[in-house]
């Protein structure tokens, strides 16, 4: 019988990671640009988003972490900057693992049929 720690955990490159976010939160790369004042143009997020970039400046990451409300640290992390080990979130947050979805805005009609598809994936690994 397989663990699910044995498994490797699969991790979004930062560019997957926007890219995805950028998808959820309905935004074009010409959008992007706008809203964050031409701090982040549009051709420089594509190439982030392609992994062509993978180390963008903080105030890049910054801006994006505004405008697409998800943690400016996170994304510093993934950028493969260090981050203070003190408390990465707020009380309230989930502990454990942090779910795919986590940064999208999901109903909860959708988290209930995700939780539900998760439970029959584990069930067939028994």
């Amino acid at each position: 019988m397989k663990n699910a720690d044995d498994e490797p955990e699969v991790k979004l490159t930062l560019g997957q990671y926007l890219a995805s976010i950028r998808a959820d939160r309905g935004l074009s790369l010409r959008e992007v640009e706008r809203e964050t004042e031409k701090v982040v143009s549009n051709a420089y997020l594509s190439q982030i988003e392609t992994d062509q970039i993978k180390r963008p400046s903080p105030n890049i990451l910054h801006a994006l972490a505004e405008l697409y409300a998800v943690p400016y640290d996170g994304l510093m992390e993934r950028a493969g900057f260090v981050v203070p080990t003190r408390s990465r979130r707020a009380p309230e947050q989930r502990h454990g693992r942090v779910a795919t979805f986590a940064e999208h805005n999901l109903t909860d009609e959708e988290e209930a049929e995700l939780v539900k598809f998760l439970g029959y994936l584990r069930s067939k690994k028994k």
